[in-house]
């Protein structure tokens, strides 16, 4: 069928209602705006390279012609195997450095601290590249007719560009629904599509062609976080992956050939598609990867399998249903943008989207200028299409890179091209991983949060025995670093960074968060509360007596500052700092509200049932009154730990929480201990 010429029409989606599609462009075209990030060659860095993801799957596209690469990622893969995050000599490191905080001696308190600090995280690993090379000729291509383009509408990328008189398109997406990345090449001359596709990866590797169309290339991530190529055979098993290249050709001209037992040539097609599916061995943060049952290659297989009946524009048409499902929910227009930059906006609905690479790249003259100059112009151009198209391309990345079933988004998404990723690609909870979900709930993405909640549970679980160990605490910690372990121990080296015990707290900040935009009551109930209820009794048992009768944290950080004490010496480690008191001040203010919601929802249900039974029982009023007193005696058992326990606790806690205290200048003062 992909022969033949296709006319793909749209369904009717919740956004063609209200955007400006179904409107007249009567304001030369400003109410229909392209959200197209554009360029005007191929990529030079990794960061100039186009990303796609479906939450799970990656990649970036480079958008070379003679030689094109796409980098790819799976993000469950990891250097490492599951580990012990506890210290038992903790506790009398810890006993020293609060003594030298409690005499003023930050700095030396400072340099104590690193004897609390434990082994790093684990890395975020790569998967491999799609390697394609063309002829020769294609290195004499036409620089004016390059285009490389994403479209955040559809989360399609697109190439295009003309050799001679024969104009060559590449089309990618990454689907959710099929779990699958997809490549399109074709040429606008019959017969002109050659080339020569393989798969490479820098991890230790294998890849071979089965048969005369599949590329398969299996490998496995360091069992140790070293890089691979001093991987020894005394090492554990880590984390085992494989890749897949479906290649199809047009039915009617083509021929493809192995070359060396491990590449696809295409010669004299119409056009080519390429499949990519890949699983791994990992089977969650507590299962070593030797004890995995996962056979990735046979996973891969029956992924690939289960599209075998679908075409290319099945998988298409299925991958927008279900991306702009999610996209389509928000609009934004700040006003009408320059008319220097502004370019055609999305096809109006009573028009067909023919499959005619024309169309999709069909641009006004004022459509030729990148957004990589647009970004250098804003200085002097304040483009308001230009905050919208970073607006949505921040949504379009967390759809990208978090999905429900996916892991939590790291440190780079899932986008890697490195065996040593700066800062170890490795989830951040001093910042980093609440950043890239803070975008979650105000742009009605909740679902792409589902990983996060996952997370903070397998956190709570390795956490509870970092807490009891390390600190001799009830409830669980995490600190400034993790991975895909659920590693909560504090990081290595210095204090500044590795000391740090409130990333659990402020990730918890997030579940309360989601209950207040979503009120669902099932989510509190089942995941928040529990988390909520083990981060505030470790953060009962971290706060201690301290000066004033208030309760302090003791040591205390500011994630990677630094303050200079009052002998002049520089410290990160000293007591209460304002960042530790906001965090569990927050955290003591959701839990006890999640508590008043358990009781005004259980209020509520009783009411009904009280007004019921007048109603209904009339002379059995004093069989429905029992039954109503039976339900107060249930609510007095759910409560309880919240009226006698640890509610009440955090009750008595908060106002002997540190006040914020701020400077003469209006500013909020970090550190307490200059004060003191």
């Amino acid at each position: 069928m992909e022969d033949e010429e296709w006319v793909l029409v749209r369904r009717t989606t919740e956004k063609d209602w209200w955007s400006s599609s179904f409107m007249d462009d009567d304001d030369n075209g400003e109410n229909s705006r392209s959200l197209k990030i554009t360029f005007n060659g191929p990529a030079k860095h990794w960061t100039d390279a186009i990303p796609i993801g479906n939450g799970r799957l990656g990649a970036m596209i480079w958008g070379g012609v003679a030689l094109e690469t796409l980098q790819l990622n799976e993000d469950t893969l990891w250097t490492g195997t599951p580990g012990n995050y506890t210290n038992p000599h903790a506790p009398e490191a810890l006993s020293v450095v609060r003594k030298l905080v409690d005499n003023g001696q930050y700095a030396e308190a400072t340099t104590a601290a690193e004897k609390l600090s434990h082994d790093p995280s684990d890395v975020y690993q790569l998967l491999g590249d799609i390697k394609l090379e063309f002829d020769s000729s294609h290195l004499k291509y036409v620089e004016k007719s390059y285009h490389r383009e994403l479209d955040l509408d559809t989360a399609t990328a697109r190439v295009k560009y003309s050799v001679g008189d024969v104009e060559y398109t590449r089309e990618y997406f990454a689907s959710n629904p099929n779990q699958v990345i997809a490549t399109k090449i074709s040429g606008s001359k019959s017969g002109s599509v050659s080339f020569t596709v393989y798969l490479d990866s820098k991890m230790h590797h294998y890849s071979y062609v089965k048969g005369e169309n599949q590329i398969i290339m299996e490998g496995s991530c360091p069992g140790k976080r070293i890089p691979p190529k001093l991987n020894a055979d005394g090492n554990p098993k880590g984390i085992q992956f494989t890749a897949i290249l479906n290649l199809q050709i047009s039915n009617s001209r083509g021929v493809v050939h192995v070359l060396d037992g491990r590449k696809l040539k295409v010669e004299g097609s119409d056009w080519a598609i390429l499949l990519l599916v890949s699983s791994s061995s990992f089977d969650g943060p507590f299962t070593k990867p030797i004890d995995s049952k996962k056979d990735p290659t046979s996973d891969s297989l029956s992924a690939l399998k289960s599209i075998n009946n679908l075409s290319y524009t099945d998988l298409y048409a299925r991958h927008l249903d279900d991306y702009q499902s999610l996209f389509h929910r928000v609009s934004l227009q700040l006003s009408k943008s320059s008319k220097r930059v502004s370019g055609n906006g999305p096809l109006h609905m009573k028009k067909h989207m023919a499959n005619n690479n024309d169309l999709f790249f069909k641009r006004s003259e004022d459509d030729t200028v990148s957004t990589a100059e647009r970004v250098k112009s804003f200085k002097t151009d304040e483009d308001p299409s230009l905050v919208e198209l970073l607006f949505q391309y921040g949504r379009y990345l967390l759809i990208s890179c978090s999905r429900p079933g996916t892991q939590v988004a790291n440190l780079q998404g899932i986008w890697n091209k490195d065996i040593e990723p700066p800062w170890d690609g490795a989830q951040h909870l001093n910042i980093n991983l609440q950043m890239n979900y803070w975008p979650a709930l105000p742009c009605n993405l909740k679902e792409c949060q589902d990983p996060l909640f996952e997370y903070i549970s397998s956190l709570s679980i390795n956490g509870s025995k970092t807490a009891k160990v390390n600190y001799e605490a009830k409830g669980w910690v995490a600190h400034q670093v993790s991975d895909i372990w659920a590693k909560t121990s504090p990081d290595r080296g210095q204090a500044v960074w590795a000391l740090w015990p409130m990333g659990g707290a402020w990730l918890c900040t997030h579940l309360w968060e989601h209950y207040t935009y979503t009120m669902d009551k099932d989510f509190l109930k089942n995941k928040a509360y529990p988390l909520l209820e083990g981060c505030s009794l470790f953060l009962l048992d971290w706060l201690i007596e301290g000066r004033g009768g208030y309760l302090e944290t003791n040591p205390s950080t500011s994630p990677e500052h630094m303050f200079i004490d009052p002998d002049g010496k520089p410290a990160s480690v000293s007591y209460s700092s304002t960042m530790d008191m906001s965090i569990i001040k927050e955290v003591f203010s959701a839990i006890i509200s999640a508590a008043e919601v358990y009781f005004f929802s259980q209020c509520h249900t009783l009411v009904i049932y009280f007004c019921f039974s007048l109603t209904y029982f009339g002379h059995l009023f004093l069989l429905a009154l029992l039954c109503l007193l039976i339900s107060f005696y249930n609510i007095h058992q759910i409560l309880g730990k919240n009226e006698d326990g640890i509610v009440q606790k955090v009750r008595e806690a908060q106002p002997r929480l540190l006040p914020t205290r701020i400077a003469r200048d209006g500013s909020i003062m970090e550190w307490v201990c200059i004060l003191a």
